[in-house]
């Protein structure tokens, strides 16, 4: 169906959000296919803790890495780093499978964000991430992440 589609900005000083409001004549497919394709085009957030014990939303796309700190999972990003009370699993399951890779029991993270990889002698694989960070993957892990590395070049 061929639609005519105007597309306008408000500039609004008190939003404190970005709101998107389609109007249509009536909902069909052709709209929940709109909302569907911006909905993915949209960052997951999740929320964490800072350092000053404020709640904040994080874009999982800003995610370096996640992993365990005790009873809490430390998510890293380039700028700062905040925790969150839940399991890795739990965690693990709201985050983009694409984009993500576990490589240990206790460390995910994010593959976009993977600046340089080798494997050394003894068959281990050491990972150097955004923002300087080193981290290594255990022996289990190499297949798949070897795989997801494969799949993003």
């Amino acid at each position: 169906m061929n639609r005519e589609v105007k597309i306008r900005f408000e500039e609004d000083p008190e939003a404190n959000c970005i709101e998107i409001c389609i109007r249509a004549l009536k909902r069909d497919q052709g709209i929940d296919e709109l909302i569907a394709s911006i909905s993915a085009a949209l960052p997951e957030m999740i929320t964490a803790t800072g350092a000053d014990g404020a709640f904040i939303k994080i874009s999982t796309a800003d995610i370096v890495s996640v992993s365990v700190n005790g009873k809490y999972l430390q998510i890293v990003t380039e700028k700062d780093r905040y925790i969150v009370r839940q399991s890795l699993h739990d965690f693990e399951e709201k985050l983009d499978a694409k984009n993500f890779v576990r490589i240990s029991r206790y460390e995910i993270v994010n593959i976009g964000k993977i600046k340089k990889y080798d494997f050394t002698l003894g068959g281990t694989l050491r990972l150097e991430l955004a923002g300087g960070m080193e981290t290594w993957a255990s022996r289990r892990s190499i297949p798949l992440i070897r795989k997801k590395l494969t799949e993003k070049e």
